[in-house]
C-alpha cells in the first residue's frame, strides 16, 4: 500500500511532493476542500485536529477541488490566503485537482475505491469528504462530507492509527 504514499502531488505553492512528503510517513486525513461551500466551516475543525494530533505524527491534508458547483474558483494564492486568514490553516494543501471522473487525480482514483462506513465506494459525493490514510499507506476509513471532522467516529479512527 505504500505506493499511495508515493503518488506525485503538487503543493498549493507549486512544489512537487507526495503524500509521504506532506505527512512524513505518518497517518493523514485527506480532505477535498472548497472555500465557498456550506461545509467550509469544517476548516476550523480540521485545523483543530491538526493542532491536537500533529505532535503525534498526524497530518490533515487539504485538497482543493472546484468540481462541486464551482465552489473553489480561486487561484492557489487566493485559496492559501483565504484558508490562512479565515481559518488559520497550518496543515499542508495541494494544488486544486479533480476528484471524480476521467480527470480524477491518481490519488483520488485510489481513495475512491475504498468504501465508507455504509459499504459504499465510488465517487466523492461533495466537498469535505474525508479519507483516513495510515502511515503504511492503507486507507483505513472514509467519511462522507456531512460527517464533522471532530465526530466521535473520526476521532476514534484517527486514534487507532496514531503511534502509541
Amino acid at each position: 500500500m505504500s505506493d499511495l504514499l508515493d503518488v506525485p502531488l503538487t503543493t498549493l505553492q507549486g512544489e512537487p511532493t507526495t503524500l509521504r512528503g506532506l505527512t512524513g510517513g505518518g497517518p493523514a486525513l485527506v480532505v477535498n476542500v472548497a472555500s465557498r461551500c456550506g461545509l467550509t466551516p469544517q476548516y476550523a475543525q480540521l485545523e483543530a485536529l491538526q493542532e491536537e494530533y500533529g505532535a503525534r505524527g498526524f497530518t490533515v491534508v487539504g485538497v482543493p477541488c472546484n468540481q462541486f458547483k464551482g465552489q473553489e474558483p480561486g487561484t492557489a494564492a487566493e485559496i492559501a490566503e483565504f484558508c490562512s486568514a479565515t481559518y488559520g490553516v497550518t496543515f499542508p494543501m495541494t494544488e486544486k485537482v479533480e476528484v471524480n471522473g476521467p480527470g480524477a487525480h491518481p490519488l483520488y482514483r485510489e481513495l475512491t475505491a475504498v468504501p465508507d462506513l455504509a459499504g459504499q465506494a465510488g465517487d466523492v459525493q461533495w466537498n469535505f469528504e474525508k479519507f483516513l490514510v495510515a502511515g503504511d499507506g492503507s486507507v483505513v476509513a472514509r467519511f462522507r462530507p456531512m460527517t464533522q471532522p471532530d465526530a466521535p467516529e473520526v476521532r476514534a479512527a484517527i486514534e487507532s492509527v496514531l503511534p502509541a
